[in-house]
């Protein structure tokens, strides 16, 4: 095939493909394509190239969806033994869950995952798009099987373990991103999580770096925390646990002075802003210009999955709704909070007047 037809082939795949991404493609300098979409378009071949404007107010969010399981005790859970439970199915995943979240809060997203042509997929897909998620990028793979999420919870909601079977994630390329990268880049923030591979990690806090495009990202856990390059320039805010801190700053974390640390070291990094959840010790925020732990809002704790997500859900409501990160965190707090109360991973009590009235109200009794 020659060049012109390979030229052809790509931009008929990925109408907003740069002339140096073309170059990269084929193995030859970006001047040679500039020459060769001249003789093209001079033939008429090519009419015009496609141009695509960041959309305000939405968000993408790269990640995981799985199918989740929750099996919660009858009575205190005793290890290495046999254990009555009542056992309840629901979508999940970080970015899924997120997605979700902030479609009931009424922002426009869009949802980059992989699920396998299995049942459990397709009813991961309809259930994510009735809350007006975009799902028309997510990447279907018929050798996989979509991804699942087990959680052992004790009687009083807190998580004993948690099994997760993610294979179908390290199937994915930084090419298949960059296929996509003309819709990922129109969002106004992206989330990423820590399920893919760390070649697209990297792939993609790379193109954010050189496209200054707010890019947000959860750590999800320790072992995945790994998967992070070293430098993290271009990502906008990270939000680890406690544990997760540690992990990224190489120490550990006994008390507020120590979080600082940890965060100060996070962001020698490169990172601008880092926020890290801590329980019922709220969360701390640290930036180069701020620092301020947030206690959490009280409410009666049902179940603590999923209120990591929430936080992150209010937070990125608040960022693209032009609010200071200090308010941001009240409503990451508020959505933490109406989660922590329902069984269900993503609450149904998450609408914008919730949060503003939760933040407003505990602003007042404060």
């Amino acid at each position: 095939m020659d060049k012109e037809m390979q030229i052809l082939q790509h931009i008929r795949h990925n109408p907003f493909i740069s002339q140096q991404e073309l170059a990269d493609l084929m193995g030859i300098s970006r001047s040679a394509v500039a020459g060769y979409i001249a003789q093209l378009t001079k033939r008429g071949e090519i009419k015009g190239r496609a141009y695509v404007l960041r959309d305000e107010g939405s968000i993408a969010c790269i990640g995981g969806a799985n199918l989740d399981r929750k099996a919660r005790g009858k009575q205190q859970v005793r290890l290495h033994s046999s254990n009555p439970v009542t056992i309840m199915e629901s979508c999940g995943g970080v970015a899924r869950n997120i997605a979700e979240n902030l479609g009931r809060l009424g922002c426009k997203t869009s949802l980059f995952t992989s699920i396998g042509e299995d049942k459990e997929g397709e009813w991961i897909l309809q259930e994510t798009r009735k809350h007006g998620v975009d799902i028309s990028q997510v990447w279907r793979l018929p050798t996989q099987r979509t991804g699942t999420y087990t959680a052992l919870l004790d009687i009083d909601g807190e998580m004993v373990v948690s099994l997760a079977n993610m294979d179908i994630y390290d199937a994915l390329t930084p090419e298949m991103y960059a296929d996509k990268w003309s819709h990922i880049a129109s969002a106004q923030a992206i989330f990423l999580d820590t399920n893919v591979p760390a070649d697209c990690l990297a792939y993609i806090i790379e193109r954010c770096r050189k496209e200054s495009i707010p890019l947000f990202v959860d750590p999800v856990s320790s072992a995945k925390a790994k998967k992070l390059p070293q430098r993290l320039d271009g990502v906008e805010a990270i939000l680890p646990n406690r544990e997760e801190a540690e992990l990224l700053a190489g120490m550990s974390i006994g008390s507020i002075e120590e979080c600082a640390e940890a965060c100060r070291r996070i962001r020698e990094r490169g990172v601008k802003r880092v926020i890290v959840t801590m329980g019922e010790q709220g969360i701390y925020y640290q930036a180069e210009d701020a620092d301020e732990q947030f206690t959490p809002y009280p409410t009666e704790v049902v179940d603590v999955t999923g209120a990591g997500d929430a936080f992150a859900s209010g937070l990125l409501y608040g960022y693209v709704n032009g609010e200071s990160f200090e308010r941001a965190c009240q409503l990451g707090l508020a959505a933490s909070a109406l989660t922590l109360k329902t069984e269900q991973s993503v609450s149904p009590l998450l609408r914008p007047e919730q949060l503003e009235q939760t933040v407003d109200q505990y602003e007042k009794e404060r």
